[in-house]
């Protein structure tokens, strides 16, 4: 018994030693606890809303004074024509569009008064909640004009999704996938291959070699490169021809982005693979620390209106994030380049930034 206690302890000392395997003990459930129970969110908040409003008459301020009052809205602004509702949801200035009949009030008592939700419907799931949402309000007005008048009144209430129509989920997982898939292959494999040399005695060797540290490096990453456009176009022949996504925008853009997402994620792998030396700890490093944070925080799974405000933070430094919103204007918006300019304009401030810092933090000598 005493030898098996002083085994126990010889462990816990190991344990409390090595202060990465500490972390991953007992930092990683508090941190699963925190994002899956306080960050992770289904219901939505904050919902940007314009209105479209014709007739501005008495009734219709009445239901948008409803949607003012809901905890889930926020009425932005106004616009005035049907025209000029693509252009707001092309520049991503809003979630959902609510509009009225050109004589709502009229059309109310004649029983033809009608209301219009637009959502996009490039995420069909985010769109079924925001005009669900937005069904509950419009049913307690329902309510309301059930106790002022007499006659029943009747609203017709319709919903447009723009860009998806047929609310098919594919045309919001496929460009999800492509920034999971490129994450995975560039970062934790470009970063696993390095160590795997330093592992093996191998690194000294080619450091020796008559190769510069920059041209083993790109040798390295090169391959990695490679197979993510073979990945790429696999997936978009894939989506376009067995799951009918539809490509509107140019791919010439859609080449463009990807290939800075590349950059960006083997510039990660090339990070993670200097400031680890086991294969193991840069498997856990990239997975944990890069494929958790972007299926949490890109926006594909959980909306990040509905995180709360402390945590809004942490999807502007996530790469997916801005990769997955530019391929969703590219292929199913079909937008222009000033449309997704923000997002591009970032992806190549990251790509710089992270090369930049991976290049400075890659040791040419070995300890």
């Amino acid at each position: 018994m005493k030898q098996f206690r002083s085994f126990v302890l010889k462990e816990f000392r190991q344990i409390f030693r090595d202060r990465r395997t500490l972390l991953i003990l007992l930092g990683m459930p508090l941190m699963l606890v925190l994002l899956l129970g306080y960050a992770i969110k289904t219901e939505l908040n904050d919902v940007r809303m314009v209105v479209l409003d014709p007739s501005k008459d008495a009734e219709t301020q009445r239901v948008v004074e409803r949607f003012r009052a809901s905890k889930y809205f926020t009425v932005v602004g106004e616009v005035d024509n049907q025209g000029q509702v693509n252009a707001i949801f092309k520049e991503g200035d809003v979630d959902l569009v609510l509009a009225f009949s050109s004589h709502f009030a009229d059309d109310l008592m004649r029983g033809g008064a009608a209301i219009q939700l637009i959502a996009d419907g490039t995420d069909p799931n985010q769109a079924s909640m925001l005009t669900m949402y937005a069904q509950s309000v419009l049913s307690s007005y329902r309510e309301e004009l059930a106790e002022r008048y007499p006659v029943p009144m009747q609203v017709r209430v319709e919903t447009r999704m723009l860009y998806n129509p047929q609310m098919e989920s594919a045309y919001n997982f496929v460009p999800g996938v492509m920034g999971i898939v490129l994450m995975l292959i560039c970062a934790m494999m470009t970063s696993v291959a390095i160590v795997r040399e330093k592992e093996s005695g191998t690194m000294e060797v080619l450091l020796a070699s008559p190769l510069k540290p920059l041209q083993i490096i790109l040798s390295k990453a090169t391959p990695y490169f490679v197979l993510s456009v073979t990945n790429i176009v696999t997936i978009l022949l894939l989506a376009v021809f067995l799951m009918d996504v539809p490509i509107r925008g140019s791919l010439f853009w859609l080449a463009v982005v990807s290939a800075l997402f590349v950059l960006v994620a083997l510039a990660l792998g090339l990070m993670i693979s200097a400031l680890v030396s086991s294969q193991m700890a840069a498997l856990l490093l990239s997975g944990i620390g890069l494929m958790m944070p972007t299926l949490i925080f890109s926006g594909l799974i959980f909306p990040i209106e509905s995180m709360p405000a402390v945590l809004r933070w942490i999807p502007d430094f996530i790469p997916a994030r801005w990769y997955i919103s530019a391929v969703r204007k590219i292929m199913i918006e079909g937008v222009g380049v000033d449309c997704f300019a923000k997002e591009l304009g970032i992806i190549v401030l990251m790509a710089v930034a992270l090369t930049v810092v991976a290049l400075k933090k890659f040791k040419v000598r070995l300890e």
